[in-house]
């Protein structure tokens, strides 16, 4: 079985994985992921016309600013932007 679109989780991995993406926070457009956005919506931010954001689970600074994943040595955090689309209950 695949994994539901928008699946959150942890890899200890340097890069992200085929059919996933960072949680780095980014915009994507709307126009080339409708199924993403479905099940995110504006939820992480993006104005819900053209864009919508991934959320962004990166440790932060002391002075708050986001670390880059791979930046402190522990695992990044990933979404699946491929799969099944998750039924809902």
């Amino acid at each position: 079985m695949e994994e539901y679109l928008a699946t959150v989780k942890r890899f200890a991995g340097p890069f992200a994985p085929r059919g996933f993406l960072d949680c780095d926070g980014r915009l994507l457009p709307i126009g080339q992921w409708p199924g993403l956005f479905a099940v995110l919506g504006t939820q992480y931010g993006g104005d819900g016309k053209a864009s919508f954001a991934l959320p962004d689970l990166r440790d932060k600074d002391r002075r708050g600013r986001p670390v880059p994943f791979g930046g402190n040595g522990r695992p990044r955090w990933i979404i699946r932007v491929f799969g099944e689309f998750p039924q809902r209950p």
